[in-house]
């Protein structure tokens, strides 16, 4: 079998890929663990043993240094800190009094303490509540992880039937293994045991490690409720909970099984949750869930993108995104292989566009949702070896990749909100490191232009003039929708409480419960029609219509689907009916079983 025959085999697939297509797996969270609900213990029946969680001695090296340095420290990064008796920012690793194995450890990896490290760590070791705001990259997982292995080791230790002591709950399953990584790094300093749970993989491993006993707990939400249902672990001494990217939970839609979760918790733990952005829903959250935290933000609260990274824009039509695409990746390698992350927005796409560069001779792999959990990994393993130097991704991996020498990101879509953009560019310039971020923009995306102007004048990058032109474009046509409004369509979509995640098909979101409605993208199914993100001619499917691609052109065909024949002719390849409808004049029809 040749290469190219080989590599279609495997990657033009387009469902079922193993693992957790078509399931809330396919988001990370696991298993059944929104379908029913646990129940909730009465604490206030209950008689809890009491625990330490305030282990904080201010070190002598921190006495000695003048209070003028943390003011100094605050306002040179940016730093809000907000709450009751703030214990001072630890800016050396002298100042943090953690054990020995552990100080070795982070004086092999680092200089010194990131922002978010040096301010979180008092706090944490402190016994405080807290909520921390900052940029993907900072190094949130150690500035949660090591006050938490310290209350670990201050605690009884587990007994047979124990659950973990520390809960650490995220949204992805690939950001749940890296920061398993970092637990088994400085947990084994110190004889911890961790575990990771999640959705997608067999759950059989997961149990024993679980039934076996272990200090920390990271998880994604469903496949933790299963575990606690199936009463292979149980939260009772859980006194340490964190929440990491809950800004992401939130837009993926897990409130509920937050809920559920926190509920299994004794009320007087301890609570530290993350996030790389403050809207109202996630301060909605802290109100909830925490008690008089300190609230500490590294930057601005606006939306803000790491100004290590260079931003540029360029606006490029849709059917010509494959050429730039292609020349783009000719400019910035240069004979090298640079680490090169490129996002588009739906899996099919993800799938065609790696088979496309591979077979113009790109080193491509791509990642999503429907991938089986086995071959996730070993994509990730070959893009962070670079063997294969190029990683496709849909949004499902824009949180969850911990990859430090990404030196470029390709925004090859645009993502259905700002936000999304932000976290995406954020793969590069971490660790103090510059990165470049490239983006087509078109006047598909124009509703969005105003924020992504802002980003980038806040990062005071270089603005192409163009962009002004997209502003005075979307004027009139009303503010984006945010983050956690953007599935409210014609019909009332936004009462669907399910997680949804993405579909095989361009239109993009799709309810859980099999598909009886597509959402946000513009198809729609029966009698239902969602508000349509795109412009242009009509596509049809089965008895609705929805908008198309632009000028009805994508990947330079025009298609049309069903009972229907294509509108105005394309330009580009020509057009194209599946069904067996005529298509544009001068193309014989080609039919396709959908």
């Amino acid at each position: 079998m040749s290469f190219r025959n080989s590599f279609s085999d495997r990657y033009g697939r387009d469902s079922n890929h193993g693992g957790s297509s078509r399931t809330f797996n396919s988001r990370g969270g696991g298993g059944n663990g929104g379908d029913i609900r646990l129940t909730k213990p009465r604490w206030d029946k209950l008689k809890l043993a009491p625990f330490e969680k305030n282990f904080y001695q201010e070190p002598a090296a921190l006495r000695t240094r003048p209070r003028s340095d943390d003011e100094q420290f605050y306002s040179s990064n940016s730093v809000v800190v907000r709450g009751k008796s703030i214990p001072r920012p630890m800016l050396t690793f002298a100042e943090t009094g953690f054990p020995d194995g552990i100080l070795q450890q982070l004086t092999s990896s680092f200089e010194k303490p990131s922002v978010i490290q040096a301010v979180s760590w008092p706090i944490g070791l402190s016994g405080l509540d807290m909520v921390g705001i900052a940029q993907t990259g900072s190094g949130k997982t150690l500035a949660f992880l090591l006050p938490a292995i310290v209350h670990i080791k201050h605690q009884a230790k587990l007994t047979r039937g124990d659950g973990p002591i520390v809960l650490i709950v995220a949204p992805t399953r690939e950001l749940a293994q890296q920061v398993q990584a970092v637990a088994q790094v400085y947990g084994a300093r110190l004889g911890l045991r961790s575990v990771c749970v999640y959705g997608g993989a067999a759950k059989g491993p997961q149990q024993r490690e679980l039934q076996r006993g272990v200090e920390i707990c990271i998880a994604t939400p469903g496949r933790l409720i299963d575990f606690v249902k199936m009463g292979v672990t149980n939260l009772r001494r859980c006194t340490y909970l964190v929440l990491d990217e809950a800004d992401r939970m939130l837009d993926m839609g897990f409130e509920p099984q937050i809920t559920q979760i926190v509920d299994q918790i004794r009320p007087d733990k301890q609570t530290l949750m993350y996030s790389a952005t403050w809207p109202s829903e996630v301060r909605a959250l802290a109100e909830k869930y925490l008690h008089e935290y300190v609230f500490v933000n590294i930057g601005s609260l606006e939306l803000a993108a790491n100004h290590n990274i260079t931003q540029v824009v360029e606006i490029v039509p849709e059917f010509e995104k494959h050429d730039r695409l292609l020349k783009l990746l000719q400019e910035i390698t240069h004979g090298e292989d640079p680490k090169t992350l490129i996002f588009v927005e739906t899996k099919r796409k993800a799938d065609e566009l790696t088979r496309w560069l591979r077979q113009k001779g790109w080193p491509a792999l791509c990642i999503h949702g429907d991938k089986a959990q086995s071959e996730r990994d070993w994509v990730l393993t070959e893009f962070r070896s670079g063997k294969s130097p190029i990683l496709i991704a849909t949004d499902v991996a824009a949180r969850g990749l911990d990859v430090d020498d990404i030196k470029y990101v390709i925004n090859y879509d645009y993502p259905q909100c700002s936000e999304d953009y932000v976290h995406r560019i954020g793969r590069t310039g971490r660790c103090n490191r510059k990165g470049t971020a490239y983006t087509f923009f078109n006047s598909m995306n124009a509703r969005y232009a105003k924020d992504l102007l802002d980003v980038l004048k806040e990062a005071k990058q270089e603005i192409n003039p163009k962009l002004y032109e997209m502003v005075d474009m979307a004027r009139g046509a009303g503010k984006p929708r945010n983050r956690y409004s953007r599935w409210k369509g014609d019909d009332n979509f936004a009462s669907r409480k399910r997680p949804i995640e993405q579909t095989d098909c361009y239109g993009e979101k799709r309810a859980r419960s099999g598909g009886d409605v597509m959402m946000n993208g513009g198809f729609a199914f029966g009698n239902y029609r969602s508000g349509g993100n795109f412009s242009g001619s009509a596509v049809s499917m089965g008895k609705s219509a929805a908008a198309g691609f632009g000028a009805a052109t994508q990947w330079g065909q025009q298609r049309a689907w069903g009972g229907g024949a294509s509108g105005p002719t394309s330009s580009g390849n020509g057009a194209l009916a599946y069904g067996g409808h005529m298509a544009s004049s001068g193309t014989a029809p080609i039919t396709r079983r959908w």
